[in-house]
Order: structure tokens, then C-alpha cells, then sequence
């Protein structure tokens, strides 16, 4: 008679009870893993945004601002939503327009310049409007360059701008208050703004505009082209990031009469673009390869110690050239890609005329937060004109002309 190998009751209750508790002391850990993913993430952003934010020397200290309350919000970031709000408030920490998240709740504060529709500058104590987009809610109630803003959503405005960064836990400088201005006067993307406005007339109105997110986005083609005697004009549609804008400006060009001549408009450009789409346009107006602008990265000086600079250039485009300059428009709806394509213009001798533009700061990259599917949109290189001025600085030649002598489609609406 063999002896049986099976266990007494008691330890096979033991065993079964030991993997249990294992099994969930594992699911345990595995979930506290899944949730420090995203604190990771949060420690991650930071890390990302000091070694490859290209213009930590614009920041006070020239280092990324610190509070107790960004810290505090980033050690308590649990989930995608945890992280996604840390990353929105770490991003505006920065008080750079070009420096975004990839993701938004319904709430997010309106990217300017894309969502805006007044751009806001201080001037001394005063809060005053530099200029309005054409078409806008801004536009049709009147506001004009030269007004004041006194009061945002009922309070006044400093002390909106105020509250702005005490909710960060961080001080009020020049540049984070016209900063903060902008998006206050852009408002929440799911609401309107009721701004308080004073005028020349010293007349005080208060408005209240819908956001430019509930606005009809209308389907409109890249770009659009019309004549008035000798004069051809070719606006953009916000297209620079569009491929189809290539096909659509090769046409438009080559049905321009030789001795005609261009205005390219740039003026309703906020969203920025890519290179290729600038390139392909410029290319049209050089016969060999000339310089663009001027790329420098920081964070390879500060990796290697070794800076790296280089300059892009603009080649001819087999059988498409058109001898001539253009002249081309600006304003403060100008932005990134567009902001390249007026300093590459200037470079090659064109005339710029308008007024500054949005002075979006670099070349924007994509960044990933951690291993979650957040990214953010980061400037990584700093961009010169080929004399060596920042982009962001850079100056139109003239004031734009915009009399009756300028075609109907000068007008952005």
C-alpha cells in the first residue's frame, strides 16, 4: 500500500490562501505601477523641458520656474487627466505661445495666436490692443488697435493677470504679464469673454464675445489669388502646413502675368507649417541655392559642450522660377512657419511690409512625456535670420499699404 502525497487540509488551504494573497499583492503593485507611469511622466516633462527648452535664457534665473504649487501638482499626478493638467500648467510656466500640449480638455485655455482674436501689449500700468483680426467677434464689436482693456470676465485686468500666476505659485514679470493678458483676453476654448473696454473716446463698453472655437470653421481652399491692374496678390489660408498648398501655389503662380507684380500675403498664417511648404514657395524665386535662416540647438552645448549651428537653404525647383521678388505682408497674425518664410524673403532681398508679427519663439518638436501617449509641442532650436537677428525679433521694412489700390482679397474676410 503506497502512502498518500497529498497534503493535510489545513496546508492546502495555507498554499491556496498564500498564492491569493501573492496574486493580489501582485495586482497591487501592478496598478500603483500603471498609476507612477504617469508621475514618472510628470518628473519626465520637467527633465525634457530643461535639457531641450531652447530659450531657458529668457526665463528668470534661466532656469524653468519652480513653485510649492507646481510641485505639489506634479507629485500628485495619478492618470492621464493628472498629467495632462500638470503638463498644461507647466507648459504655461514658460509663458511661451509656441510651447503647447498635444492633448486639451474642453476648458483649456484658446491657443493664441491660432484661437485669438485681439493681441494684447502693456504699455506701462495699461493693457492696450495692438491689433485685431480681421473678421473676428473683436472685429465686428469694433475694438481697435489703440484701445484699453480694463477689465477681464469683471475683474480688472491686473488683477486678473495677477491671479493668473498666483495659481501657479510663481511672480508677475513684464514678459509673463503681456503673456498672460493674451490668453486671458483669448479665454477658455467652452465659454465666452466678457471683456470691459476702453476707447479713444475714452467711452467704456463692455463686450461680450464668443470664443473663437464656437466660430464657423468654414472649408476654404489653401490659398487664393486676384489681380487689379498690374498686381497679383496670393493670400494663404492658415495653409502652410497643408501639402496641398504646394499644388495649390504652383498653379496660382504660374498663371501670373511676367510683368505683374506679387504680393504674397501672409497675414492669416497663425498656425505655423512646416519647412517643405515654405521651401517649395521660395523656391520659385531662386536660381541657386541661397540661405534661408539660421538653426541653433542648445541642447547639444549643453550635453557635449560643443555648440552646433547651421544654416538651411532654399533651392531652385526644377522648371518653376520666377524672376522678381514679391512683397510680402505681415502682421500679428504671422505666425512660425510664417514668421520663416518673412525672414527668409528678407534674406533673398524681398520687401516685408506690416507690422510685428506673433514672435513665436523656434522650431517647434514634438516631445513624448515618459512612455504615455502625451506629447507636447516644445521649441527645441533657436531660428536667426541670415544676418543673425532672432526671428522673433525681426521687424517689418515698411508699413503695409492698404489703400484703394490693393485688391479686395488684402482683406482676410
Amino acid at each position: 500500500m503506497f502512502a498518500s502525497s497529498a497534503m493535510p487540509l489545513s496546508s492546502r488551504t495555507t498554499g491556496v490562501a498564500t498564492r491569493v494573497f501573492l496574486l493580489a499583492a501582485a495586482a497591487m503593485l501592478c496598478a500603483a505601477t500603471v498609476e507612477n507611469q504617469y508621475l514618472v511622466a510628470a518628473r519626465d516633462l520637467d527633465s525634457k523641458i530643461a535639457n531641450n527648452y531652447a530659450y531657458l535664457e529668457k526665463l528668470p534665473g534661466g532656469q524653468v520656474p519652480q513653485s510649492d504649487v507646481l510641485i505639489a501638482e506634479r507629485e500628485a499626478v495619478h492618470d492621464e487627466r493628472t498629467l495632462l493638467a500638470y503638463a498644461e500648467k507647466r507648459l504655461i510656466s514658460l509663458a511661451d505661445h509656441h510651447a503647447i500640449t498635444g492633448s486639451s480638455f474642453r476648458d483649456s485655455w484658446a491657443v493664441v495666436p491660432t484661437y485669438a482674436d485681439i493681441w494684447v501689449v502693456q504699455q506701462g500700468d495699461r493693457f492696450v490692443v495692438d491689433a485685431v483680426r480681421d473678421g473676428s467677434p473683436a472685429a465686428q464689436q469694433n475694438i481697435a488697435a489703440g484701445d484699453i482693456i480694463t477689465r477681464i470676465d469683471g475683474v480688472p485686468v491686473t488683477e486678473a493677470v495677477s491671479r493668473f500666476w498666483k495659481a501657479l505659485g510663481l511672480e508677475v514679470t513684464p514678459a509673463r504679464a503681456a503673456y498672460a493678458a493674451r490668453v486671458l483676453v483669448a479665454g477658455r476654448r467652452d465659454r465666452a469673454r466678457t471683456l470691459t473696454i476702453q476707447s479713444h473716446s475714452r467711452a467704456v463698453r463692455e463686450l461680450v464675445l464668443p470664443s473663437m472655437y464656437a466660430q464657423r470653421q468654414e472649408a476654404r481652399p489653401p490659398l487664393r489669388s486676384c489681380s487689379r491692374g498690374g498686381l497679383t496678390v496670393i493670400r494663404f489660408n492658415n495653409s502652410l502646413g497643408d501639402s496641398k498648398t504646394i499644388a495649390a501655389f504652383d498653379e496660382a503662380l504660374a498663371a501670373v502675368p511676367p510683368h505683374h507684380a506679387l504680393v504674397l500675403d501672409l497675414r492669416d498664417t497663425p498656425s505655423g507649417g512646416n519647412t517643405t511648404v515654405a521651401r517649395a514657395i521660395m523656391g520659385w524665386f531662386v536660381s541657386e541655392p541661397s540661405n534661408y535662416q539660421i538653426h541653433n540647438r542648445p541642447t547639444e552645448e549643453r550635453e557635449t559642450g560643443i555648440p552646433r549651428q547651421w544654416v538651411e537653404q532654399v533651392l531652385p525647383r526644377s522648371g518653376r522660377y520666377r524672376s522678381g521678388l514679391p512683397t510680402v505682408l505681415v502682421g500679428r497674425w504671422t505666425g512660425s512657419m510664417g514668421e520663416g518664410m518673412a525672414i527668409g524673403f528678407a534674406g533673398l532681398g524681398a520687401r516685408v511690409e506690416g507690422t510685428r508679427m506673433a514672435g513665436l519663439l523656434g522650431s517647434v518638436e514634438d516631445v513624448q512625456v515618459g512612455q504615455t501617449d502625451l506629447f507636447v509641442k516644445l521649441p527645441t532650436e533657436r531660428l536667426f535670420s541670415i544676418t543673425g537677428a532672432p526671428r522673433e525679433a525681426f521687424v517689418p521694412s515698411a508699413v503695409a499699404a492698404n489703400g484703394d489700390g490693393w485688391p479686395q482679397c488684402t482683406r482676410l474676410h
